[in-house]
């Protein structure tokens, strides 16, 4: 059985995961303080992605990253190299698919951070970034770690932008999602049913440690 896709699958998960974890963070930080008003229209904008079909992303990266459109042809032109049709190609299309649920849970857990252990830190003459990560994330991290698990998850299991960026090639940039898909085509439906149970069985584990980290999660809040 050729591993590729589940390594292929893996990496551009995580990476994408990393991506997603600091600028989930960063705007859900931000967003969070912002009027109602403000925060609803960028809600809007930053969680489109969330409910749009994955093929309409995909279509939307491709008028963006496509070697024949302006941003594509620049890249390709200065570095030599295309933003489509390779594996890492698939990045772009996870990070965009994945973002919103990051953002989302990372806002949720800094809307319901008691604040008034932020101003605690501050009348001890501590800076706001230092009651960032010294106060606000300890007791966000299990909201944000969750957030982090959705995000890989959603990113492993990604199919429809990632087809249309990376397409399917043997070796190159082969995922789970396609290979599946490339298997049914191809009335292998044996080779199928293997990559479809890898792909239960971990989706299976990452739904398992999110429900754990929100009953920790839960567990804390009724302690206080």
């Amino acid at each position: 059985m050729d591993w590729f896709p589940l390594l292929n699958s893996l990496r551009i998960a995580a990476i994408s995961t990393v991506i997603v974890f600091f600028l989930g963070i960063l705007a859900a930080y931000y967003i969070a303080r912002l009027p109602r008003a403000v925060k609803g229209v960028l809600d809007v904008i930053l969680t489109l992605p969330l409910v749009l079909p994955p093929t309409v992303v995909g279509w939307l990266l491709l008028l963006l990253l496509g070697p024949r459109r302006p941003f594509g042809a620049w890249f390709l032109e200065v570095f030599d190299a295309k933003l489509v049709m390779t594996w890492w190609s698939a990045i772009f299309a996870t990070v965009v698919v994945a973002f919103p649920l990051m953002y989302r849970t990372a806002r949720g857990a800094f809307e319901s951070f008691d604040q008034n252990l932020a101003d605690a830190g501050r009348t001890l003459g501590r800076s706001n970034s230092w009651v960032f990560w010294h106060v606000q994330m300890p007791c966000c991290r299990q909201g944000i770690m969750a957030g982090a698990v959705l995000a890989f998850a959603r990113g492993l299991g990604e199919y429809g932008a990632t087809s249309m960026v990376a397409g399917y090639m043997p070796h190159r940039t082969a995922t789970i999602s396609t290979t599946v898909y490339h298997l049914w085509r191809t009335d292998n439906d044996a080779q199928a049913l293997r990559w479809v149970v890898v792909n239960v069985a971990l989706s299976a584990i990452f739904l398992l440690v999110i429900n754990l980290l929100e009953t920790k999660q839960q567990q804390k809040g009724g302690n206080r």
